[in-house]
């Protein structure tokens, strides 16, 4: 599922449930963040609803990944690899434990903070391309910098040429969206991911709606996104060959991190994903 569909307001935190240890002060800052960090979980729960009828979709998420990294994130459905996402990247907060983003603590931050955060710190690439048809191509990579009130027009411009060409759509910053193929959509989709610079990308299945080879073509624009420019990007995929261009894999099961492996190739990622699909579901675990 999209990360933006499964929003929840942050009225809907409740405190962790006590069989899974006693718990830690919600939402202070761990005492030594990393400084080579882009990403960091410490102790992450998030549980929907009371009782029997609770949902446990994160169970205890430890996780350091560094910067100019590469990650895919895979599981069964229910295993919580949305819910990651959405945690990871403040679309949610956690009902315990600490998020940091590029050294910065984000689970105490309020919603205008954490808007803040998104438009200047942080990138999205999304299956469904979520571009603006009534813009321009150009204005569409523009978006977040506009929000966010920086720059001039010129420089922006200038700024968005560049990222263009570099996702191979020099002098096409005139057209519509609807002019463009799905694969060029989504080559817009991460330009205008790169346009602020991010701390990091977060990709929520993006080559779900693609075909193979152009598929493949996105996901080397990804991966060239991290080893020229720096970036850091976190996916979300249930392609083990979209997963075969991370540094590694993280599997998600039952809430938890069930295992990783390094970069490797397809047939390796694919066993272990049957292997998890079959193992038996934690009481509670998300639907």
């Amino acid at each position: 599922m999209g990360i933006l569909r499964n929003k929840r307001r942050r009225e809907e935190r409740e405190p962790a449930d006590s069989r899974y240890g006693s718990p830690s002060p919600a939402r202070a800052p761990y005492d030594t963040p990393s400084p080579t960090a882009a990403v960091e979980l410490r102790g992450v729960r998030r549980r929907y609803g009371r009782g029997t009828g609770a949902v446990h979709a994160l169970r205890g998420i430890d996780l350091s990944l560094p910067r100019g990294s590469f990650t895919a994130v895979m599981g069964p459905s229910g295993s919580g690899k949305s819910t990651f996402l959405q945690c990871a990247a403040g679309l949610d907060l956690p009902t315990e434990g600490s998020v940091r983003l590029g050294g910065t603590e984000i689970t105490g931050m309020n919603e205008n903070q954490l808007t803040e955060l998104r438009r200047s710190r942080l990138g999205f690439v999304f299956q469904a391309f979520n571009l603006l048809p009534s813009l321009t191509v150009e204005q569409n990579v523009l978006l977040p910098t506009r929000l966010a009130g920086g720059g001039s027009a010129r420089q922006g411009r200038a700024h968005a040429a560049e990222l263009l060409a570099r996702v191979g759509l020099e002098g096409k910053g005139h057209r519509r969206p609807t002019e463009l193929s799905g694969g060029q959509q989504q080559r817009v989709a991460i330009a205008r991911a790169l346009v602020t610079r991010p701390d990091v990308i977060f990709a929520d299945e993006p080559t779900g709606a693609l075909d193979t080879t152009t598929a493949g073509e996105v996901l080397d624009l990804l991966r060239s996104a991290v080893d020229a420019l720096g970036a850091t990007v976190v996916m979300v995929t249930h392609d083990p060959v979209a997963a075969t261009h991370a540094d590694q894999v993280l599997f998600l099961a039952d809430g938890l991190i069930a295992d990783r492996l390094p970069r490797t190739d397809a047939t390796t990622i694919a066993a272990r994903m049957r292997t998890l699909a079959t193992r038996p579901a934690l009481a509670g675990a998300a639907a």
